[in-house]
């Protein structure tokens, strides 16, 4: 393995500007990489979907020519970055997992992809996902799972477990995710990366094939909190194409995450969810958890148990509202001005041209959701089902803001559990929904939240995630505590969590 991959980005970069290195150098190593270890739906991680070879060499060599005239665009100018396959690229498929949208290329970029473009960061692919982001094992793609880098009869998490376990694998050192209900967060927990969930509205969601507006969030997928700092530094921001961005300035998220590596966390009072743990939570992710919460103590904050009662009524109200808004935004794929189209025999009519298409083009986790989501938006149960979703979710609100009347930021597990057997709760979706009890409450309230490694449970050796969360638009906050907790746990385990993956990837 060359040791260029095993690199933060923060240091590639630096190795950048020091001349010690070039892009196309360090994105052949990368583009090695994935050819020696993901392979395709049928063995290795499979975290691409679409690998752009001479595209990323293209633009890295394009990067090394303005390095040498002096004109950087950006500190991350030159350093590669996957991204999440629910993105539009221009030139490149965006398929969203799905059949539907099979071999579909977009005319524009996401946002996100352009500013990442205009930094000048190399884009090697398009990673895995479960299909519209509809799952939490990226078992529902329709081009076949990814496998977790730990142990690869296990699932990375979802929806984005592609880029979770491109940057575990080493495959990338960036790469951009989407969180709806912890798609960022969950799969960072169980392939021991870092990843975050922005306040909603703080990167633009233009260009996001879009599962449910008012819950979906663009973020970063990293191996270190600094990484994660720089590229949420250079995505973020208001955009006019997105009506829900908002206008106001990201802050000082670099500052915060080298100010919290020095470990000093003192005046910072840190909430401890009491609903976030307890019957059903792994003992070896509880263990991880509670040493992680002492690190904290002993880094100098003020740690204190806060109840948010509402909390156990998130996973519901998500799993109503989430699908109403799924359901909506899925129709469009009607066969009838992009995607696939399936025309069956005989004379068939516009509505059976859509219905054959329909059934071919969407796998049984999204025709689920259709159903769930139409059903709880029908006359006569619009208000039983949607309507009291939505006054649950505001008492999750309220809970979110007396909370911070009290602290700074709150923690808990990321997951419940570390990452489970391949096929193990395909044929159980409740089994499979409860795997986002603690990373669902943020996205109904649009808080941010980070999960950062806090090593590896007893009873399988598998990553277990660490979850902050802050205040809206406080987004500062997670880096800091973030990168204390990142450095506490560094230091009291020799070393980074990835320095201890299987040989086979190692």
């Amino acid at each position: 393995m060359s040791e260029l991959i095993r690199k933060s980005a923060a240091e590639l970069a630096d190795a950048l500007a020091a001349g010690e290195t070039t892009s196309v150098a360090l994105t052949q190593a990368h583009l090695d990489r994935i050819a020696a270890v993901d392979g395709d739906a049928d063995a290795g991680v499979h975290a691409f979907l679409h690998v752009d070879a001479d595209g990323a060499l293209a633009q890295a060599a394009a990067s090394d020519e303005r390095r040498s005239a002096g004109n950087a665009l950006h500190p991350l100018d030159g350093v590669p970055i996957a991204v999440k396959d629910v993105l539009t690229t221009t030139g490149l498929p965006t398929t969203c997992g799905s059949k539907i949208l099979e071999g579909w290329v977009p005319p524009y970029d996401a946002t996100v992809v352009r500013r990442i473009k205009d930094a000048g960061l190399p884009i090697l692919g398009k990673t895995n996902m479960d299909e519209f982001a509809m799952g939490s094992s990226t078992e529902h793609s329709a081009y076949g799972p990814t496998r977790n880098p730990w142990d690869q009869t296990r699932i990375p998490g979802g929806s984005g477990g592609g880029s979770a376990a491109a940057v575990a694998a080493f495959e990338a050192p960036l790469a951009l995710g989407t969180d709806t209900g912890g798609s960022i967060r969950q799969p960072g927990a169980v392939t021991g990366t870092v990843g975050v969930k922005p306040t909603y509205g703080g990167i633009s969601r233009y260009g996001l094939v879009a599962m449910a507006n008012s819950l979906d969030q663009v973020g970063p997928v990293t191996r270190t909190v600094l990484d994660s700092a720089l590229l949420h530094e250079l995505i973020g921001g208001h955009d006019p194409l997105d009506s829900t961005s908002v206008d106001a300035p990201v802050g000082d998220l670099v500052g915060a995450a080298r100010q919290g590596a020095a470990g000093d966390l003192s005046g910072v009072r840190v909430g401890v969810v009491t609903e976030l743990s307890g019957e059903g939570w792994q003992p070896g992710v509880m263990a991880r958890f509670s040493e992680t919460v002492e690190l904290l103590t002993k880094a100098g904050a003020e740690v204190v148990e806060v109840s948010c009662p509402n909390f156990v009524h998130a996973l519901a109200a998500y799993y109503l509202l989430m699908p109403a808004e799924a359901s909506s935004n899925l129709a469009k794929f009607d066969a009838m001005r992009y995607g696939l189209r399936v025309t069956p025999e005989g004379s068939p009519s516009a509505e059976d041209v859509m219905k054959a298409t329909r059934d071919a083009g969407f796998g049984d986790e999204v025709k689920r959701r259709i159903i769930i989501g139409t059903y709880a938006l029908s006359s006569g149960y619009y208000d039983a089902y949607y309507g009291q979703a939505q006054k649950v979710r505001t008492l999750i609100s309220r809970d979110f803001a007396a909370a911070y009347d009290k602290v700074d930021v709150l923690v808990s597990p990321t997951a419940p559990t570390t990452a489970f057997p391949l096929g193990e709760k395909l044929d159980d979706p409740l089994a499979m929904y409860l795997n986002d009890l603690a990373t669902i409450p943020a996205n109904l309230a649009g808080v941010p939240g980070i999960s950062v490694p806090a090593g590896l449970a007893e009873e399988d050796g598998l990553p277990v995630g660490f979850q902050i969360l802050a205040p809206a638009l406080a987004d500062d906050r997670l880096y800091r505590v973030g990168a204390a907790v990142e450095a506490a746990v560094t230091s009291a385990q020799g070393g980074p969590l990835l320095d201890r993956l299987p040989e086979v990837l190692a």
